[in-house]
C-alpha cells in the first residue's frame, strides 16, 4: 500500500487517536504553532503542506486568528475532514470555508508551492519522502519563502544511532499501550509506519543551511519526534 493510500484509509479515525499516538502532543504541536507565530505581518499568509485533517492548521488560527492559511494535501478523504472543520467558520459564506482558509488537493512533491508565503509548516507528513526528495522540498521551500519566513517542519525523526533509535521506539510504543489504546488500534498505527522514511535530524538541518536558510535550530524533541525549523534572510 502507498503512502496515498495508507492515510486515504485512516482518514476516517486519524483525529479521534491523535492525543494517544503522539504521547508529547501539546508540547509538538504547541512548539511549531509557536515557531510559526513568528512569521512577519499580522494577517501571515501561510502554506501548510501535508495538511491531512486540518490539525496544525486549525491550532494556527486559534493563536493567529488573521492568518491567511493555504492547506495542501494529496489525500481527498483528509481533505474532507479538513473542509468540515472550516466549514462555517468565522467570516465563512454560506456552505464555505472559514474567512482566511483555502484547502488544495495535490501532491507537494510536484505541485506548484506559489507564494510568498510568510511561514510554510507541515507535521508529520514529510518523513513519508525519500531523503533526496526531502532534501529537494527544503529548497523548494526556502525558494516559496518570503524574505523573513520561517519554515517549521514538526516531524518523526531518526536517530543516528541504531540502538538509540530502537529505544526509542519501544518506549513510544510502550507509552501509547499503556494510554488503553486497543491493540487492534495500535497494529494498524504501526503499519502505517511501514510507509515512512526517517532522516536524522541533524542530517536534516545540515539540508537546511545548505540550502541557505539562517536561524536553523530543533526546538523541541521527545523520543523520535521533533520540530525544527530555519529562516528565510531578508
Amino acid at each position: 500500500m502507498d503512502v496515498k493510500q495508507t492515510f486515504d484509509g485512516a482518514a476516517a479515525r486519524y483525529d479521534a487517536l491523535r492525543r494517544q499516538l503522539i504521547p508529547c502532543f501539546d508540547g509538538f504541536y504547541g512548539m511549531a504553532v509557536e515557531l510559526a507565530a513568528g512569521a512577519p505581518g499580522r494577517s501571515p499568509r501561510i502554506l501548510d503542506l501535508g495538511a491531512g485533517t486540518g490539525l496544525l492548521a486549525a491550532e494556527l488560527l486559534r493563536r493567529l486568528p488573521g492568518a491567511r492559511l493555504t492547506l495542501l494535501d494529496f489525500s481527498e478523504e483528509m481533505l474532507a475532514r479538513a473542509r468540515d472543520r472550516f466549514a462555517g467558520g468565522p467570516g465563512a459564506p454560506p456552505g464555505g470555508l472559514a474567512a482566511g482558509v483555502t484547502i488544495r488537493v495535490g501532491d507537494y512533491l510536484g505541485a506548484a508551492l506559489d507564494g510568498p508565503w510568510d511561514a510554510v509548516v507541515s507535521a508529520l507528513s514529510i518523513h513519508h519522502l525519500q531523503d533526496q526528495e526531502k532534501h529537494r522540498l527544503y529548497g523548494r521551500v526556502r525558494e516559496a519563502l518570503a524574505p523573513g519566513g520561517i519554515f517549521v517542519n514538526a516531524d518523526n525523526v531518526r536517530d543516528e544511532d541504531p540502538a538509540v533509535q530502537a529505544r526509542d521506539r519501544a518506549a513510544w510504543i510502550d507509552v501509547i499501550r499503556a494510554s488503553g489504546l486497543p491493540e487492534a488500534e495500535l497494529e494498524a498505527a504501526l503499519k502505517r509506519t511501514e510507509v515512512d522514511v526517517l532522516a536524522p535530524l541533524e542530517l536534516q538541518l545540515g539540508w537546511l543551511r545548505g540550502h541557505g536558510f539562517a536561524e536553523v535550530g530543533c526546538a523541541y524533541k521527545w523520543r523520535h519526534f521533533a520540530v525544527f525549523s530555519g529562516r528565510r534572510p531578508g
